[in-house]
């Protein structure tokens, strides 16, 4: 049974359009522990992902992903030169972890977080909860097939 999940990317950073350019991508440069976790421990193959822009006008949800390869090692921590350095971490004790995912569809229309916040069947959702800013969290199925829904597609059709 696949689990669902958001992750979050500034599309100047790295839009949906570019995944889909790539054909996959690895899920680099988080340093977040808990989200360092999540992909460690609960991201498998088949996964789906909620591609959701931030820090753009309106943030949004833009896309479907999967998760392609279960979390390994991020290598960019090693990188002294690059911008996810990590002196701490390194090929023998690796500190970070990233996955690998794979666009699936981009949604007809963009799901705006105003509009995720007016929808009753999303309440509870962690990307609305005050204080969350983890850019991989989980998405409970009832949510997920909420947001689809949004744009009258069905998990199904995925």
């Amino acid at each position: 049974m696949a689990n669902y999940w958001l992750m979050k990317s500034e599309p100047d950073v790295y839009p949906y359009s570019q995944l889909v350019i790539d054909g996959s991508t690895h899920w680099d440069g988080v340093r977040n522990y808990q989200a360092r976790n999540i992909m460690r421990d609960d991201m498998k193959v088949g996964d789906l992902v909620l591609y959701y822009h931030s820090n753009t006008k309106p943030p949004h949800v833009a896309a479907v992903a999967r998760v392609s390869r279960e979390g390994y090692p991020d290598h960019t921590s090693w990188d002294i030169n690059g911008k996810y350095y990590d002196e701490k971490s390194s090929p023998e004790k690796p500190r970070w972890i990233m996955v690998d995912i794979e666009p699936v569809c981009e949604l007809p229309n963009i799901i705006s977080l105003n509009s995720i916040r007016e929808n009753d069947r999303c309440e509870g959702m962690l990307l609305i909860r005050k204080g969350q800013r983890l850019s991989v969290q989980p998405v409970e199925e009832i949510h997920f097939d909420a947001i689809l829904d949004m744009v009258g597609m069905a998990r199904e059709e995925l």
